[in-house]
């Protein structure tokens, strides 16, 4: 209950890091759309709260693997409208015929891993940015004490 609560206090300044980091989202590889789903698997969490040289605000990336699949649903979409021809379009019915039986060489997660890392990594700068915001505007200390409760 003490986690739901912490998060509670910072859902204000997760409002104002999302409209400070659009810029960064549009500078990356992944559309608003595309980060929205990422951030819908990514939860928070801080490591070593009580420790004031040491607490971090980390972001939990390991719910992101499961959105992949539909961020290249949205990938895909999006460049159905635009007219653009996706990797997976441009190998082919021969390439996509070995990918649906396990044969195309991908690795066989079905994940594209280097989407994944960079999903991961922008959202661990999303969460350094927002751990500055609540250390600049005073709340961080209040909300490491709300964890440990």
């Amino acid at each position: 209950m003490s986690g739901q609560r912490w998060t509670d206090m910072i859902v204000g300044d997760r409002m104002a890091v999302d409209r400070e980091f659009t810029q960064e989202v549009a500078d990356s590889q992944f559309s608003r759309q595309e980060w929205g789903l990422v951030m819908t698997a990514v939860e928070f969490d801080i490591e070593h709260p009580e420790d004031d040289e040491r607490a971090k605000l980390v972001a939990d990336t390991s719910k992101v693997k499961q959105v992949i699949p539909e961020m290249e649903n949205i990938q895909s979409q999006m460049n159905s409208m635009t007219g653009k021809s996706s990797k997976k379009e441009g190998r082919g019915v021969f390439g996509s015929v070995k990918d649906a039986l396990g044969l195309g060489g991908g690795g066989g997660s079905g994940v594209d891993e280097e989407r994944l890392a960079a999903a991961e990594g922008l959202a661990q700068r999303y969460a350094d940015e927002l751990q500055t915001r609540l250390e600049s505007n005073g709340k961080w200390a209040r909300v490491r004490s709300a964890v440990q409760e």
